[in-house]
């Protein structure tokens, strides 16, 4: 197999390069401002030894002969980081699962308050990856003000689709009425914080770069400090909100019936530095500044035990259920979205390790030492207190799921870029290639609105509802389908551990209550574990129809 020349950082000879503007047109090859058009640059290309000696690595000159001798369609093609397309698929993929299990499976669905599931990796994980992104997009801006205008031009973007997607001019998805009240429209989203942290980021990596030549980590550090102080600022901003604030007593109305006036419910705070669901300064600021009608209706804490009995689902509400539980909170607010702006910058500096560094043993080498170091000091906080939480995206959560972020792209990026392992993900490149569309049409309901739009005589008769039992056929197999997906995967992480002659993991992931660990009695040292999911009873008998669906489920996939 032929191995992948890594991206190549830059150096003096670009830099005497870039100077030339004969040798600039040359290198120039996406646009007007000096870098390509593409978000994400490629290098790297299969190149076997003229012996026959194995692979080896193709020196500059070679490389620009080569890259200059393709046509332009298949160039741009290759100068996108594989790995990254992959990433975003697959990332994708796990946002679909979550939305599509989440009902059945809690493990997976958003944590109610404090804790992690897998739901809650998919935001970080898209924030990372707009930082790597920046990191090569802007890797050499040749006019600061017109990448500011770029920017500035693709956030409002952003901005305004996100206004439209989830702002609440689609009413559901049954629904063929639109439109919106702009008194009580929710201003934030989740393409919302996409760009913010996009903005920041990439100001950052437009006008906060020092120069100097990158050797070394310490080097690198000392190249992007600026990066780095910007970030600590964010934090300690973050940090004194969060702990400062005095959160004082409030009120919430919610609408009983169209007839009868709204019910008001009275909440008593007068406290500082409270991280529970009722009086936290990230709920406070955005009742504050965007005003308590402009915030999410379905708050996530809606499925802790204090307001549901179906909890970790929605449910009805207990009887001696708090005044908060039907209180708004968006999940995507103001004060929690600045340390969405840090994953994007931790994101920035895998992106120049990709820059500056040309080997792949050293990009892996720099990659596992800043998440792995992520990792420890965000389960050291949470074990301090510090909970691990998505909705105030606590600094401990940003530093768990960015290290997370940085382990799982340094593992493609060794499968995908250096092992050349490309056609089994060609799948997850196309949809990491066509992340925004897909997130707008399934995501968010955009594609069964339309289907519903078309309809034969009364608007009962359309494609989906004709087909509805069809349609629920299909979603029973695509939930029992991903269900004993999961089921055998942590069957393969309970075998790895017993066979390390370690259950740490699989005791781990039961204390999280993503499934339940029953210890047997061995006559060794060594100790078996049986694993069995919480309510998969029902599943686990039911493998036996596997076989007479296997076929309809085949012709679905194709």
């Amino acid at each position: 197999m032929a191995m992948y020349e890594p991206i190549r950082g830059y150096t003096d000879d670009d830099e005497r390069r870039m100077a030339d503007p004969i040798m600039k047109e040359n290198i120039n090859i996406g646009g007007g401002d000096g870098r390509m058009n593409d978000d994400v640059e490629m290098a790297i290309q299969p190149y076997q030894s003229p012996t026959g000696g194995g692979a080896a690595y193709m020196n500059s000159s070679n490389e620009e002969a080569a890259v200059a001798s393709l046509p332009s369609k298949s160039r741009q093609q290759q100068q996108r980081l594989g790995s990254l397309d992959v990433f975003r698929g697959l990332t994708v993929v796990l946002m679909i699962i979550v939305d599509d299990m989440g009902g059945i499976l809690p493990a997976i669905n958003h944590s109610p308050w404090n804790g992690l599931t897998l739901a809650d990796l998919v935001m970080p994980f898209f924030l990372f990856m707009v930082g790597v992104s920046l990191a090569l997009t802007y890797k050499k801006p040749s006019c600061g003000i017109a990448s500011t205008r770029k920017a500035v031009l693709r956030t409002l973007k952003l901005l305004a689709l996100g206004l439209f997607l989830q702002g609440g001019f689609f009413h559901h998805v049954k629904d063929l009425t639109f439109g919106v009240d702009i008194t009580k429209m929710r201003w934030m989203g989740i393409l919302q914080r996409i760009a913010i942290g996009y903005f920041v980021a990439a100001l950052c990596e437009i006008w906060l770069k020092r120069d100097g030549n990158v050797n070394s980590g310490r080097s690198l550090l000392r190249k992007y400090r600026s990066q780095l102080t910007v970030a600590l600022i964010i934090t300690t901003l973050y940090l004194s909100l969060l702990y400062g604030l005095h959160v004082p007593d409030w009120e919430y109305q919610i609408p009983v019936d169209s007839s009868s006036a709204p019910k008001t419910f009275s909440v008593k705070c007068g406290v500082r530095g409270d991280r529970g669901p009722a009086c936290n300064a990230v709920g406070m600021i955005d009742r504050k500044i965007l005003g308590i009608e402009h915030l999410y209706k379905r708050p996530i804490y809606a499925r802790t035990e204090e307001c549901s009995i179906n909890s970790p689902d929605y449910g009805p509400l207990p009887a001696d259920a708090p005044s908060w539980c039907q209180a708004p909170f968006d999940p995507e607010g103001l004060l929690s979205s600045m340390m969405a702006i840090v994953t994007c910058l931790v994101g920035l500096h895998y992106g120049h390790i990709i820059v500056h560094f040309k080997d792949h043993r050293e990009r892996i080498l720099h990659w596992s030492i800043s998440s792995s170091s992520l990792v420890v000091l965000g389960l050291v906080l949470d074990l301090f207190g510090l909970h691990i939480n998505k909705a105030l995206y606590t600094f401990s959560y940003m530093c768990v799921t960015a290290g997370a972020a940085g382990i799982l792209f340094a593992s493609i990026y060794l499968m995908v870029d250096v092992c050349g392992y490309r056609r089994p993900t060609i799948v997850m490149e196309w949809m990491g290639m066509h992340a925004l569309m897909i997130f707008v049409l399934i995501a968010c309901n955009i594609l069964p609105v339309i289907l519903f739009g078309f309809y034969w005589g009364k608007p009962e008769n359309n494609i989906l509802l004709s087909g509805s039992s069809v349609m629920s056929l299909e979603s029973e197999l695509k939930r029992f389908a991903t269900a004993l997906s999961l089921h055998r995967a942590f069957w393969m992480i309970h075998f790895a551990c017993r066979r390390a002659t370690s259950p740490a993991l699989s005791m781990m992931l039961s204390m999280k209550n993503i499934y339940d660990v029953t210890l047997l009695p061995a006559p060794t040292w060594k100790r078996s574990s049986a694993i069995r999911f919480k309510n998969m009873d029902s599943v686990v008998s039911s493998i036996t129809t596997v076989r007479s669906l296997r076929t309809l489920w085949r012709m679905r996939c194709l």
